[in-house]
């Protein structure tokens, strides 16, 4: 099996690490890739914006799956120019991946299939704004309705930042906020059939203690020995298979991976957000675990064939740390040299950005590194981690030191 996949991050390092142990692929290439794909997959430097390229590029290699890792092709309809070539692709269609380029249509969706969620009003004026800030109250939830690169989102107890961060955008989504602990839980459909993968949860404030601005995500653990024992069969019947039976409803099936962002609330779960890909940095604990063949499931999951599918996993524990640069999120600072990488056993260091100059590896965004740590336990996994990421030099860079700490202490208790 030849297999292409889509974009440059630390997610998509950990999809390439994983398609790899699949053994029946034959070739993987990347595009673009960065330096650490570009040591285990054959990189193709070409604009990932640019369906007709992709297209073209896929063709020439006979690909036999597109794997798209990014939103942003999905949202542009990289996946509907890759079906109407007819090659095989993971990834929804233009108007299926709506679920995350747009909150107001994600909320429509949740609301006529029935799933539990946040109470939310859609916003366009300063006044529709203000009113709802106030239905709601404190703490406010506010959220740019388009793609946003994980940094659209507010959650403050400051009504006047919120008005600001609200107007900074032509139409966002208010809503209540929802208390309890997050999860985020992946599925796998082919539109038609879903099959749930182990929760994971990850840390998206910059610093120690849940401190700091909103990021991308700064770490991330599987399993939740804490988490309730039916959260994968209760997301399943409640959210995952109402979502895709009514995306299939609406001529609009979802092909690809339903990230379901959760809230354990005292009044049950409920969906704080969906995503049409694989979630980064939670793919980076998830797929190291995973046992299961991912090239082949993917390539079911494309083709309409995941009935009857289960999923096998490690009963290792997996911890990820991000390493961040000097200023992330706010204005991070590149183009310094990264240094110290050295992965122990059971250890992964995968590239989210770096580029390679004169030779050196050096910082090219936000996050640089995830650092994966697998262990019998989360102590096990967190000490393997955070021994790599120690060693890793980057002038200015910071990460946090309490990833998975407190579910390592609880399931020490238990």
């Amino acid at each position: 099996m030849r297999v292409l996949l889509i974009g440059s991050g630390g997610r998509e390092h950990a999809l390439a690490a994983a398609l790899n142990r699949d053994p029946q692929l034959e070739e993987l290439h990347v595009a673009p890739g960065n330096p650490g794909i570009a040591e285990i997959a054959l990189c193709h430097a070409i604009d990932t914006d640019d369906n007709k390229a992709v297209i073209e590029l896929a063709t020439s290699l006979h690909i036999d799956l597109i794997v798209v890792g990014p939103e942003k092709p999905l949202v542009n309809g990289l996946a509907d120019a890759a079906r109407a070539a007819g090659i095989p692709c993971f990834g929804p269609s233009k108007a299926a991946a709506q679920l995350e380029g747009s909150k107001d249509f994600a909320k429509q969706v949740m609301r006529d299939a029935g799933v539990p969620t946040a109470r939310s009003f859609t916003c366009t004026t300063q006044v529709e704004i203000e009113k709802a800030l106030d239905a709601f109250g404190a703490p406010y939830v506010v959220k740019h309705d388009g793609l946003a690169a994980g940094k659209g989102v507010v959650v403050t107890d400051n009504r006047d930042f919120a008005i600001e961060h609200a107007l900074q955008s032509s139409q966002v989504v208010i809503e209540e906020f929802l208390d309890g602990p997050e999860v985020s839980l992946f599925g796998i459909s082919d539109g038609h059939n879903i099959v749930a993968m182990q929760p994971a949860q990850d840390f998206k404030r910059a610093y120690d203690g849940d401190l700091g601005a909103n990021t991308g995500g700064m770490g991330a653990y599987s399993p939740l020995p804490w988490a309730p024992d039916e959260i994968i069969e209760e997301t399943l019947t409640q959210v995952l298979n109402p979502t895709i039976k009514e995306m299939e409803a609406r001529g609009t099936p979802f092909v690809g991976l339903l990230y379901a962002g959760l809230a354990i609330t005292h009044k049950g779960t409920k969906v704080i957000e969906f995503n049409a890909r694989f979630g980064d940095p939670e793919t980076e604990v998830l797929l190291p675990r995973l046992k299961t063949p991912l090239a082949q499931l993917l390539l079911k999951a494309a083709t309409g064939k995941l009935k009857g599918e289960s999923l096998e996993w490690s009963e290792d524990s997996a911890v990820t740390v991000v390493l961040a640069s000097e200023g992330y999120p706010a204005n991070p600072i590149v183009g310094e040299p990264v240094m110290g990488i050295a992965p122990i056993a059971d250890s992964h260091v995968f590239h989210a950005g770096t580029t390679i100059r004169d030779g050196i590896l050096h910082s090219s965004g936000g996050r640089v590194l995830a650092v994966t740590g697998m262990g019998s336990d989360l102590t096990e996994a967190r000490d393997k981690a955070y021994r790599v990421i120690s060693a890793i030099t980057l002038r200015g860079s910071h990460y946090r030191s309490d990833i998975a700490l407190n579910a390592s202490v609880a399931e020490k208790g238990n």
